[in-house]
């Protein structure tokens, strides 16, 4: 049997952490021989609930040190059209490194190494017939990569669906390590084999759910609709083996290990423990966990939006709940106006253009590689190049954010809650530091 603790936080965030710590010492030392340890938040953006709680964060810092950490480092590589230098000023985490005596790291700026990734099957495959593809790690991962007896690394991601991936918890939280330009090709039905590529190269010693809150109908909630989005749970989940913590993250939801991809492909290349009756949960009886949550996006969108879905192929993993995720949150939190549409997927009517003009449409985005090689060139014969954006790749964030920014009216200013000297002090910095991070256009 594996084990897996859950931990209450009724009683107090740092009585949680101690007797999860005291839990996962039973299997032996936390410590390496370096005592050095690597904490992996997950810290895409500073947007209320899509984050780590830093109070769990800190008492996690705490205690390392307490059981004689010589040196502990926070690192994240934040989502694409965000760095992680920002990320970390707004949403608390820098203070809590400061505070504690940690180091941030900063994985957007780092030199990289390139590795190989099994993507979607072609002509030219492997022996387990998988086509080899390059992607980025940063530096301090390939250390941890080279030398896994030497240091201690802990995943400590949040529970939280996924409207792309079902689920982001220990496993996913590592889809950080790419390199933004890498993450967004082929972020597709292929995103789940890759998100277990990464995990077979680099595999926590400890993974630790921060369940005080869990989001539903995934990972991006608008603040406006928090109430229905956002769930008090109020418990930690710990173990050794990362995807028995996560199957039973999953099982928190009411998720199963077949209704959540990358966790089953894991599971079937025998990465850890899958199997809900092999895995020993200590702290709670998963029976209370009946409820189905769902992990698709809320299916409200602004009625004046034109969303055109292509009828041969259609990824929710990449082009559909990429630019929908936002578009909710533009026009939910920051009055976003609408007008426009956006066409994604692949098999379109050949009217299409004829059918949008009369509707009265004539600006958008083109969303994916797909429907730009299918129909990006005759929309914007249609209505001119500067009406109509494209968003290259599977998932390019940031050029999604630049043409939704410009379509829906609001400046990207908006979401940030700094004073824009201090935006510009950390973007410039992170630039000279060599961050590699995609960024929209903010001006």
């Amino acid at each position: 049997m594996t084990d897996v603790y859950i931990t209450e936080t009724n009683q107090g965030i740092a009585k949680a952490v101690d007797d999860m710590f005291t839990s996962l010492e039973k299997a032996g030392p936390i410590l390496k021989k370096t005592k050095e340890v690597y904490i992996k938040v997950n810290g895409i953006d500073f947007k209320k609930h899509c984050y780590t709680s830093p109070a769990v964060l800190e008492e996690v810092i705490k205690r390392l040190w307490k059981i004689g950490a010589a040196k502990i480092s926070v690192m994240e590589n934040a989502t694409q059209a965000n760095m992680t230098r920002v990320v970390f000023a707004i949403n608390g985490f820098k203070d809590v490194i400061k505070r504690t005596g940690a180091i941030p790291i900063y994985l957007d700026e780092e030199k990289t190494k390139s590795f190989q990734f099994k993507g979607k099957p072609s002509a030219a495959i492997d022996e387990k017939g998988y086509v080899l593809k390059e992607f980025r790690l940063p530096s301090t991962v390939v250390k941890l990569i080279e030398d896994r007896d030497s240091y201690t690394y802990i995943s400590l991601p949040k529970l939280k669906t996924h409207s792309m991936a079902g689920v982001t918890l220990g496993m996913k939280n590592q889809w950080g390590f790419p390199q933004h330009a890498d993450r967004g090709k082929d972020h597709n039905y292929n995103l789940h084999s890759k998100i277990v590529d990464v995990f077979e190269y680099i595999r926590p010693d400890i993974t630790i759910i921060d369940g005080i809150e869990g989001t539903i109908y995934g990972h991006y909630p608008p603040t406006a609709l928090e109430d229905r989005l956002v769930k008090r749970f109020n418990i930690l989940i710990g173990g050794r083996d990362t995807l028995a913590v996560d199957v039973v993250g999953a099982r928190v939801f009411g998720l199963a290990l077949d209704e959540i991809e990358h966790l089953k492909i894991a599971y079937d290349r025998g990465l850890g423990e899958g199997d809900l009756t092999k895995i020993n949960v200590i702290g709670k009886d998963m029976s209370q966990y009946q409820e189905k949550f769902p992990t698709d996006l809320l299916q409200e969108f602004p009625a004046d939006v034109k969303i055109v879905r292509g009828n041969a192929m259609l990824c929710r993993e990449g082009c559909q709940n990429n630019p929908l995720a936002m578009l909710q949150v533009l026009f939910l939190d920051h009055g976003g106006k609408g007008g426009f549409f956006i066409v994604m997927g692949k098999g379109f009517d050949k009217d299409l253009a004829m059918h949008l003009k009369q509707a009265g449409y004539s600006r958008g985005l083109v969303a994916g590689a797909c429907a730009i090689k299918e129909v990006g060139e005759m929309l914007r014969q249609a209505f001119g190049k500067r009406n109509v954006f494209f968003s290259e790749d599977c998932n390019n964030l940031a050029q999604t954010a630049t043409a939704l920014f410009k379509l829906a009216k609001v400046h990207p200013l908006a979401l940030v809650p700094i004073s824009t000297p201090k935006l510009a002090l950390l973007f410039v910095s992170a630039k000279l530091h060599g961050s590699k991070a995609l960024t929209p256009a903010l001006f």
